[in-house]
């Protein structure tokens, strides 16, 4: 019986204590000392406690994982610390090439030569999360979101048991980890999905991504996440790590749920045989994984190697053989995407790959499915490897029935608008609506406008862009920014309070920058990295629609093709117009680069021959960062040619051109 408060601050002490205690044993080591029950019993008398003394309630008691509260929406959080992703590596020579290459940085940095080790982690097929604390107490988590901005899920992340609220130290860091659920718990799920009649979950990835964003933590709480955690991406200065098996040690110390199915291995060699020793018993696991990643264990390297553009040197994460099985074809579908191109798509007797239930495939094109003469009853079969979209690979023709006939593509296609023709485009494979302006076209059109890529407008789900778009509220993209509150309130589905979220949330978005704004033009062959491309080239739309095909073709990454789309895109008169609306209603922000005082700082360099330390990629990435761009042909407008070994033509041309010849060395100045 607690009387007064200096004895319920005292039993709020020991309960907390005890709690915490067991909480760790159970959802972190495995182990039970007490029953649940009792351990329940333990939370609800602290609870009724905290009720009654609500003063002494801390953001660490055991209390506050939270389970009933209902959220609004997220919060954008921007992240203290930049998140990267691992590059991928597919096999034993990928794996040599990328030692090689850190090899020979590391060559022209310390004089000292000596075996490299290599610690080994378990790939976790999750969802990234990033944990804050301060003074030991959690105060925010986030998801990655685009490395940059993530969302705010701190209440969802508190209903994982195995995520303390209390670090054993009152220091301030920042962690990073895994969250996932269990195939004990994907089944569970879709034993209730079953028996309720529901659609079953088909990935226990996306299941758990779309539990954390769940608005209601009363649903994560009963869909019971876990984590792994397995870096610290901020900690004091006075504490030192030498290593990044010390630094799991030492995650451990704090009390976090830390993966013990890792391996120190003195060399490549050893990280090798780790890796296929998991390939024969991944499936053992209680969790899924896709691959091992592979981490230099010194710190002092790390530092070295440091980061590309996107991803750090220091590690690499190995990927599992792609994995196949058979299934039967049942039809082929047209798909119809929102420049009016028609893609094949194979539809399959469902079939788990890779820890997913796989019912479509790609077929790519018309070449393609002649290439395989796959028809409709055949049994294939299809691959998918890590994130990859499942391809058919093979006709299995021993199982085909008698008097199948070849696949041929029709020349009428549903959804393509007027009499649904479709046309083969001139110099490609690939057929495409003929009408370009029909209503289907427009709802994907505008649909794509508004995605997160693009303009990244919330409350346009496909139902209510078909709704606008058939109430002729919105026939161009421009209308967007233009609509009323009148125009909305009444419609069916929409209120006072959800017509003004809309108007709000577009409103926020009329500021757009340069790369985003080409994405949403949804130019034929122009997707997130040429968008990326055109606007680091050419800083502002004016100069982009001014462009000529000479201009673009000389840009790496763009090519002919690319560069006559977009000439043609800038030429026609139904765009010209959308673009001039467009830009009556929303700013485009200039591309702006940093100023970096670098060599590189608005230069025109082209690459040729294999480099020493570094790949293609990662040098294309550092010259963009310093300011430079990259051009694929020798001309007199280039600045520099940065040659490597087996230099080829360029070289030459370049030297008759007077163009200057550099070395990969200054990538670093």
């Amino acid at each position: 019986m607690i009387n007064s408060k200096v004895e319920a601050e005292k039993r709020i002490e020991k309960l907390r204590e005890v709690i915490n205690h067991h909480r760790y044993l159970y959802h972190v080591k495995n182990i039970s000392e007490i029953s649940e029950e009792a351990l329940d019993s333990l939370k609800d008398e602290l609870k009724k406690i905290e009720e009654k003394y609500p003063n002494l309630v801390t953001p660490d008691s055991p209390s506050q994982r939270v389970a009933g509260k209902v959220l609004d929406n997220f919060k954008k959080i921007k992240h203290k610390v930049l998140q990267w992703s691992f590059d991928d590596a597919f096999n034993l020579e990928d794996l040599e090439n990328w030692e090689k290459r850190n090899k020979n940085f590391l060559a022209k940095k310390i004089k000292e030569k000596k075996e490299i080790e290599y610690l080994c982690e378990l790939k976790i097929d999750g969802l990234k999360i990033i944990l804050e604390y301060q003074k030991g107490i959690l105060v925010k988590a986030a998801t990655r979101g685009d490395g940059k901005i993530g969302e705010d899920v701190t209440e969802n992340i508190k209903t994982i048991q195995s995520i303390p609220l209390k670090i054993n130290q009152e220091i301030d860091v920042i962690v990073e980890g895994e969250v996932y659920i269990s195939k004990k718990n994907f089944n569970r799920l879709n034993r209730e999905q079953k028996k309720d009649k529901k659609e079953l979950y088909a990935n226990p990835r996306n299941l758990a991504a779309g539990t954390l964003r769940q608005l209601d933590s009363k649903i994560v709480a009963k869909r019971k996440l876990d984590v792994w955690i397995y870096d610290l991406a901020q900690k004091p200065e006075k504490i030192k790590i030498k290593n990044q098996k010390e630094e799991l040690e030492f995650l451990e110390e704090l009390g976090f749920k830390v993966n013990q199915e890792r391996f120190l291995a003195k060399n490549l060699k050893e990280a090798w045989k780790f890796y296929q020793s998991l390939i024969k018993k991944k499936d053992k696991f209680d969790y899924w994984i896709d691959g091992v990643v592979v981490k230099m264990n010194d710190s002092k390297l790390q530092d070295i190697l440091g980061y590309t553009g996107k991803s750090p040197r220091w590690g690499i994460a190995l990927k599992f053989p792609a994995e196949q099985k058979t299934t039967i074809l049942k039809d082929i579908h047209l798909q119809i995407g929102r420049t009016g191109v028609i893609t094949p798509v194979a539809i399959l007797d469902p079939v788990d790959v890779a820890g997913t239930t796989v019912s479509r495939a790609s077929l790519h094109n018309e070449d393609e499915i002649k290439r395989l003469d796959v028809r409709i009853g055949d049994t294939v079969i299809i691959e998918k490897a890590g994130d990859i979209i499942p391809k058919v690979v093979k006709v299995l023709i021993e199982f085909r029935e008698k008097n199948t006939n070849p696949f041929k593509f029709p020349k009428i296609v549903p959804g393509c608008g007027g009499n649904g023709e479709i046309e083969k485009i001139p110099g490609q494979v690939a057929y495409r609506c003929k009408d370009k302006n029909s209503h289907e076209l427009l709802q994907r059109k505008l649909s794509y406008f508004v995605s997160k890529k693009a303009f990244d407008i919330s409350g346009f789900g496909g139902k209510i862009m078909e709704k606008f778009i058939d109430l002729n509220l919105i026939s161009e993209p421009a209308d967007i920014f233009t609509l009323e509150f009148g125009d909305i309130s009444e419609l069916e589905g929409f209120g006072e309070k959800s017509a003004n979220n809309l108007l709000k949330e577009i409103s926020e978005k009329k500021i757009i920058s340069l790369e985003r704004f080409v994405i949403a033009l949804g130019i034929d062959e122009v997707g997130e990295e040429t968008a990326i491309l055109l606007a680091q080239e050419f800083n502002n739309i004016s100069n982009l629609r001014k462009a000529r095909k000479e201009d673009l073709e000389v840009i790496d990454g763009i090519g002919c093709i690319v560069a006559e789309k977009i000439v043609e895109f800038f030429k026609d008169e139904y765009n010209k117009k959308t673009v001039d609306d467009l830009l009556l209603v929303v700013k485009v922000l200039e591309f702006k680069k940093e100023k970096t005082n670098s060599i590189f700082e608005d230069k025109k360099v082209v690459l040729t021959g294999s480099l020493e330390s570094y790949s293609r990629d990662e040098a294309k990435e550092i010259i963009r960062r310093k300011g430079g761009k990259i051009v694929s042909t020798i001309s007199k407008n280039v600045d520099y040619l940065l040659a490597g070994e087996k230099e080829g033509s360029k070289l030459e041309k370049a030297k008759g051109l007077g163009v200057k010849i550099i070395g990969e060395e200054f990538l670093e100045k």
